[in-house]
């Protein structure tokens, strides 16, 4: 089986059936690593009694290869970057809002957005000049 297409194996938990196991097939592998002629067919072997000890303990093993399990992989910096700017447009448009000056909007809830917003900085919300301050915010984020 080629490398790409090989399942991950999964951790199997020490115990004491899982170790005899795994003593019970360390010899027979001592004839078939002796013959082995260079690293692929030892990576081979060794990844083949690796499997016979997880069938033989029930361990799960998925069944299709790695290559195959993710058709079209999202980069991890790309989804941080799409979470990112989702969370910045929310927190825009309740500053905005807040920005407005409806009533409604002076929810405890809001207020906490707001001044986590400003977390970090010196800025309150009972400062003079407090929609100047949310106006760069908005701008920032």
């Amino acid at each position: 089986m080629p490398l790409e297409n090989r399942p991950r194996l999964p951790r199997i938990p020490l115990s004491k059936r899982n170790r005899a196991v795994v003593r019970a097939l360390n010899p027979m592998l001592v004839t078939y690593l002796e013959a082995s002629r260079n690293l692929c067919e030892t990576d081979s072997i060794l990844f083949g009694a690796a499997l016979a000890v997880c069938r033989i303990i029930g361990a799960k093993i998925p069944m299709a290869g790695r290559a195959t399990q993710q058709s079209n992989p999202i980069p991890a910096r790309r989804k941080r970057m799409e979470v990112r700017i989702a969370n910045a447009r929310a927190l825009i448009g309740r500053l905005t809002r807040f920005r407005s000056g409806n009533n409604s909007n002076n929810r405890p809830r809001v207020v906490r957005t707001v001044i986590m917003a400003f977390a970090g900085t010196n800025i309150s919300l009972s400062q003079p000049h407090i929609t100047q301050k949310l106006t760069e915010r908005i701008d920032d984020l």
